[in-house]
């Protein structure tokens, strides 16, 4: 049952209520990962030195806080999009890049990680209550997990595409002289824009979304190896 829920899944299977299902997990997404996503830069950052972060309202799992209505309509439309990002004072961190880039990368593994969590319960549900995903509820739960844990993934590998404004640009920066790292903040603003443009055109849809099944291949192997006795 769990090969063919996902297999009904990735081969674009789907109905209306697959559809309102899909809405549910974005929704789901919207307002508390996306915030958990934020809320990992900011935690990082203070950890890493930078206080500034406790007078800015963002160590909070309040979705008000970090919510950016542009970028929940685009994930919302698109299936990619945004949260207010975390001001941060890379002066604050002992080695500004390095701080920088362990600050960026928490976001997309705020992302794995509920990738991994959702992917446990289906995995939980499939190994101690395997009938339940033949039942309508139980199949509109499964592909409710399914779903919700496709776009944390893809989330995840699409913030680490190291293009600004992207997670991915300032882990790059490290290893980048300080001249050039000028040049990308620089050009940001128009680098985002070419950005939008390639992902509106699909040219990043196949190299994206041949990562993203990479990557959830691996998160299902691990939600999967507490349940092995059950498969």
């Amino acid at each position: 049952m769990l090969s063919e829920l996902i297999s009904a899944f990735r081969g674009g299977q789907v109905d209306f209520q697959s559809i309102v299902i899909q809405l549910l997990a974005l929704l789901v997404i919207i307002f508390l990962v996306l915030p958990f996503h934020e809320w990992a830069h900011a935690f990082t950052a203070l950890k890493l030195g930078d206080t500034s972060v406790k007078y800015r309202g963002r160590l909070s799992f309040n979705p008000l806080a970090h919510i950016d209505v542009m970028g929940s309509i685009c994930l919302l439309c698109f299936g990619f999009g945004w949260a207010k990002p975390v001001p941060i004072d890379p002066r604050n961190f002992k080695n500004e890049k390095t701080g920088m880039a362990i600050t960026a990368l928490a976001g997309p593994v705020a992302n794995l990680i509920a990738a991994l969590v959702g992917d446990l319960i289906f995995f939980a549900i499939g190994a101690f209550a395997p009938s339940f995903f033949m039942t309508t509820v139980g199949g509109y739960i499964g592909y409710f997990l399914r779903y919700y844990v496709m776009i944390n993934v893809y989330l995840a590998v699409f913030n680490l595409v190291p293009i600004p404004p992207l997670d991915g640009s300032k882990i790059l920066f490290v290893f980048l002289p300080d001249r050039i790292v000028y040049k990308f903040y620089q050009y940001e603003r128009y680098i985002m824009f070419a950005l939008f443009a390639l992902l509106w055109m699909g040219f990043l849809s196949t190299p994206l979304a041949y990562l993203s099944n990479f990557v959830q291949n691996g998160i299902d192997f691990i939600a999967k190896l507490p349940f092995l006795w059950a498969f």
